[in-house]
């Protein structure tokens, strides 16, 4: 995951200020270095961090924070939201014209993900009940328009193209016409890039520009490229004026400077913000919570977004009920596996709990995605009956479905095993809570089997 090195270098910083009941000029100073370090580091533009711990000087040395009875909370406090204002302050929206429909122009080098970004901008809109239009633009670049055509048959949103010979400004003017023709209220135009910002290509988009007359000139940057994508942005902003920008692979291991500078370089906002290979795994970017996510506070509120589109509301209540019946089967175990997945790969959304990307880097946890797969694999070998009757699973049917998993008996006595205490910690918190319960002694018989190392997944 993107800046998880900043993290853990800033965290480091911050943990030796909040030992300290007071903080002297020096204290700061020292802690200064070292955050313009970790950015330097981290591949942020160098005249960008000269100027950031320059604000935060400035407002760290001041008597309220050094009287403050937790003057190192108080500077945490300025760093994130100085942060937060390096990254455009609040979240940019996507412009939507009085007149539909509303014309998004992408932009961007070859390779940064342009084609596979504008239909994620299609699915984000579908959601918000947006009547979308794809147009492939891109007639360089081989297997590009097919690319986009199945994209947009996998999402179920409609791809503007021309016959052979048509050229991209064409195409762009023909696919505008088509749009306000059929109801579509954002038209969606895939540009063709280079290895290289050339004039031919300038000049190509800056007729597309005079055609459409753009709401949006979106440039898609590729994080992992650093100090580059920084370069890249401000050259397209000088000739096409940006409007926004979007980040791409910032589930990537990459230093996330790119994050941090475009901005401040270019004054165009980042608007939206690629998590990875999925079509829906993209967000629009929320400079507080990507701030909040850098100093390692997690990010709930996007973690709760998640899952209020994700995660079906009627399902989790009769979860809950099955819980507290203790009722719940392995059946019960796979649909919330499913629900689990949906929100993403798991590092991402322990990333997001506040405290958890700390733990995992002083635990050195990793996160198992193909562990989850074995589990996965184990629970589909067993029978309908097996897995609505977990008791009946004996030696051999456990020695059955080890073989038609291809994982070994081990794991499956570990799995029942643990799926068997998590069912007796359920039934034990549904009697405590009862009309019956036993109060604190219960409760402390809880924590005593909780500390015993429950982990999800079982393993």
């Amino acid at each position: 995951m993107a800046f998880e090195g900043l993290t853990s270098r800033l965290q480091s910083v911050f943990s030796k200020l909040r030992g300290k009941g007071k903080v002297s000029e020096d204290d700061v100073n020292e802690a200064m270095r070292e955050v313009r370090l970790a950015l330097l580091e981290a591949d942020v533009n160098f005249k960008v961090v000269k100027e950031f711990i320059s604000k935060v000087k400035e407002k760290a040395v001041g008597k309220e924070v050094m009287d403050s009875f937790t003057p190192g909370m108080v500077i945490i406090d300025i760093v994130n939201k100085e942060l937060t204002e390096l990254m455009g302050g609040s979240q940019a929206k996507l412009a939507k014209s009085n007149r539909p429909p509303t014309v998004v122009m992408m932009a961007g080098l070859q390779g940064a993900g342009k084609t596979t970004t504008s239909a994620k901008l299609a699915k984000l809109l579908l959601k918000g009940n947006h009547r979308p239009l794809l147009v492939a633009g891109d007639i360089y670049r081989p297997a590009a328009i097919k690319q986009l055509q199945v994209l947009g048959e996998q999402i179920k949103v409609p791809v503007f193209t021309l016959p052979e010979g048509n050229s991209p400004v064409e195409i762009a003017r023909q696919a505008l016409q088509h749009a306000k023709d059929n109801g579509n209220d954002y038209l969606l135009i895939d540009t063709a890039g280079r290895l290289h910002v050339d004039e031919e290509l300038m000049e190509e988009l800056r007729q597309i520009h005079e055609v459409t007359q753009p709401d949006e000139v979106l440039l898609v940057v590729d994080a992992m490229t650093g100090q580059d994508a920084v370069n890249v942005a401000e050259s397209f902003n000088q000739q096409l004026q940006l409007t926004g920008v979007v980040l791409t692979k910032l589930d990537g291991d990459t230093r996330g400077g790119a994050a941090l500078s475009v901005k401040a370089v270019t004054g165009c906002p980042i608007k939206f913000a690629a998590l990875g290979e999925k079509i829906d795994a993209l967000e629009p970017f929320h400079p507080e919570r990507m701030a909040s996510r850098i100093l390692g506070m997690g990010d709930m509120l996007s973690l709760i977004e998640k899952a209020q589109s994700n995660i079906d509301a009627e399902k989790a209540k009769e979860m809950e009920r099955k819980m507290r019946n203790a009722e719940f089967t392995f059946d019960d175990f796979l649909e919330q596996m499913e629900q689990v997945k949906k929100l993403g790969p798991l590092d991402q959304i322990m990333d997001m709990i506040p405290g958890m990307g700390k733990m995992k880097q002083m635990k050195d946890i990793k996160v198992d995605e193909k562990q989850m797969g074995r589990v996965e694999a184990i629970v589909r070998s067993m029978t309908t009956e097996e897995k609505q009757n977990p008791d009946m699973i004996n030696h051999s049917r456990r020695k059955r479905i080890a073989a038609g998993s291809g994982t070994t008996l081990a794991d499956v006595n570990r799995l029942i095993k643990q799926f068997d205490e998590m069912r007796r910690m359920m039934k034990q918190f549904s009697d405590m809570m009862g009309p019956k319960g036993k109060g604190s002694k219960m409760m402390k018989q809880l924590q005593g089997k909780a500390g015993k190392g429950m982990r999800f997944p079982f393993r």
